[in-house]
């Protein structure tokens, strides 16, 4: 599925986090996490972001790997921040942070190692000066948050809330997922505002039924 064409709506991202996981302790973290990927990849997200920022480079390259093996064709798989991790293992494509690797750079990479030629490039943006940047240098789609409270993005300040979601959505021409805080109750709210689809982390990793949640996102 590559951005240049039509998009399924909503758009489900499923943004890891193995140290939150439920009865996750020591080493197993990453079989439980796996597990996880497996069970909400094949409940039918449309992508798995694997952002595991405390992983080496190998711990990452195997974790990608291995995910890349478990999750349906359909399933686009992409990892944070880390663009070697993604081009080595093949990965569906790279997210940036907002003060990541510049995306022109990025680009230069995936070109010169000639990659899938539908290899995404995203970026997290945090305000509407950000979204405009990340759309001039190149990105294929942004993440904007958090538009709610949400423990794993507070150190981003305070939420920026549905008509700043809105805001960004009616500039940029680029999909647009919303983060931070999102679930079934206000999901539907994010997709009035414009936003192309949610990432989360817990509204997926927590469900004890993925299938149901990504049934119920796909009704809206």
């Amino acid at each position: 599925m590559s951005l240049r064409n039509p998009i399924r709506r909503p758009l489900l991202c499923y943004v890891t986090d193995r140290k939150s996981l439920k009865g996750s302790s020591g080493k197993g973290h990453s079989c439980l996490l796996l597990d996880k990927i497996e069970a909400v990849g094949r409940a039918g997200v449309d992508w798995v972001q694997i952002r595991e920022k405390d992983m080496s480079g190998r711990e990452m390259a195997e974790l990608v790997a291995e995910a890349l093996r478990l999750v349906p064709r359909a399933c686009r798989v992409v990892v944070n921040d880390r663009l070697d991790v993604a081009m080595a293992a093949d990965a569906g494509g790279v997210h940036l942070g907002e003060a990541g690797l510049p995306v022109n750079e990025v680009r230069r990479l995936v070109q010169e190692r000639n990659l899938q030629s539908d290899f995404h490039v995203g970026v997290s943006t945090h305000s509407l000066e950000a979204a405009m940047e990340a759309q001039k240098a190149g990105a294929d789609y942004l993440i904007f948050g958090p538009v709610f409270a949400t423990p794993s993005k507070s150190g981003y300040g305070t939420p920026q809330g549905l008509g700043e979601l809105e805001r960004v959505c009616q500039s940029v021409s680029l999909p647009v997922l919303a983060i931070g805080g999102v679930t079934l109750e206000n999901a539907g709210a994010c997709l009035a505002a414009g936003a192309c689809g949610v990432a989360a982390i817990r509204l997926f990793q927590d469900a004890a039924d993925p299938t149901a949640v990504v049934t119920e996102m796909r009704q809206m």
